[in-house]
């Protein structure tokens, strides 16, 4: 019983991290994309990405984003990464 509460435990723990380092970084694809004037198949053809990946990215449907794709992003929309991600600290 004491594992099952400890295991309950560490996965809102996990989960309470997990969100408050998801706040810390704001997702500016959007507004990236919007200044370019380009959509998301276009920017996944110049980026050599697939739409889905543009598209979760976009949404802010992943938690995890590979610095390869970041690269790509930045390439296809001819920025740096702080164009595309702020840190906001608390």
């Amino acid at each position: 019983m004491n594992n099952i509460i400890s295991q309950v435990i560490n996965a809102i723990a996990k989960l309470l991290i997990n969100a408050k380092l998801a706040s810390m970084i704001k997702n500016k694809l959007s507004e990236m994309m919007g200044i370019r004037r380009m959509n998301m198949a276009e920017t996944a053809r110049i980026a050599g990405l697939s739409h889905v990946a543009v598209f979760k990215i976009y949404h802010n449907k992943t938690k995890t984003i590979e610095l390869e794709t970041i690269n790509k992003l930045c390439y296809a929309l001819n920025c740096r990464i702080q164009d595309i991600f702020e840190y906001i600290p608390d």
